[in-house]
């Protein structure tokens, strides 16, 4: 079953990687949510919506949880099959700099990351895979990423963190070989998968941290809130994502 909805899926997403590089450079409306650094779009709507509704026929049953809000209402807990939507991260970058943004999509069957997909928009690079069947890169499988220490990786910290020195995270970052800020969760995941960094830690939520966790603990790497404890999908996490011996490098400085 779970082989015929990833088919499916994959196609999807990519379907809506197309529809939404098309829209880059067509006018769209710009909204502030938060703050002004905290953006939505009317692309980011039109593709949850369009998501949304094709996940409903591909998974019959199913419910949805999606960072604007078209999805299901109310959401609660993570049984049966529930998909996490991220119709664009990064929508900041989307905007200014039409480049460094992703789209995230997870399936979580009775609490179990089952599904992940990361799609690098611009460079049309899929990051997907189920649990026990591994991760691929399009149609390559990856190899984990080689375990290296704090001191020999680069590490992405959301900005927030180390403006605001975070459980020591200002430490972390001196510690290790440089930092990198790339605004977005989907990027920043994609770096500790390809072993371009060795730990991305970021205040999270769902739609930020789903698709992740199913890809990086497929492929062997830590996932856990700052604090060591196992973070809870459905709600905001300081979330740590690294390789072993990173992750143990950075709990003897954050403590």
């Amino acid at each position: 079953m779970t082989e015929k909805i990833d088919a499916a899926v994959i196609k999807l997403i990519q379907d809506v990687n197309e529809m939404t590089l098309k829209r880059m450079n067509e006018p769209y409306h710009v909204a502030e949510k938060t703050n002004y650094n905290d953006l939505v779009t009317t692309v980011d709507k039109e593709n949850e919506r369009f998501i949304d509704q094709q996940l409903e026929i591909i998974d019959p049953g199913c419910r949805i949880l999606s960072e604007e809000g078209f999805g299901t209402h109310n959401l609660t807990s993570l049984s049966g099959h529930v998909w996490i939507v991220d119709p664009i991260d990064g929508t900041l970058n989307f905007v200014r700099q039409h480049d460094n943004f992703g789209i995230m999509l997870a399936l979580y069957v009775d609490g179990q990351p089952t599904l992940g997909y990361i799609m690098d928009c611009v460079n049309r690079r899929l990051y997907h895979g189920s649990r026990g069947q591994g991760v691929y890169v399009n149609e390559k499988r990856s190899e984990p990423p080689v375990s290296l220490d704090l001191h020999h990786g680069l590490v992405a910290i959301s900005s927030p963190l180390i403006l605001s020195n975070v459980h020591n995270l200002p430490a972390v970052a001196q510690a290790a070989s440089g930092l990198r800020m790339y605004g977005s969760a989907a990027k920043e995941m994609i770096g500790v998968l390809s072993g371009e960094l060795v730990a991305y830690i970021s205040h999270l939520r769902p739609w930020d941290l789903a698709a992740g966790r199913v890809l990086a603990e497929e492929l062997g790497l830590v996932v856990k809130s700052i604090d060591g404890t196992t973070p809870d999908v459905l709600s905001s996490n300081l979330v740590l994502v690294a390789t072993t011996q990173a992750s143990e490098d950075i709990a003897k400085i954050t403590g």
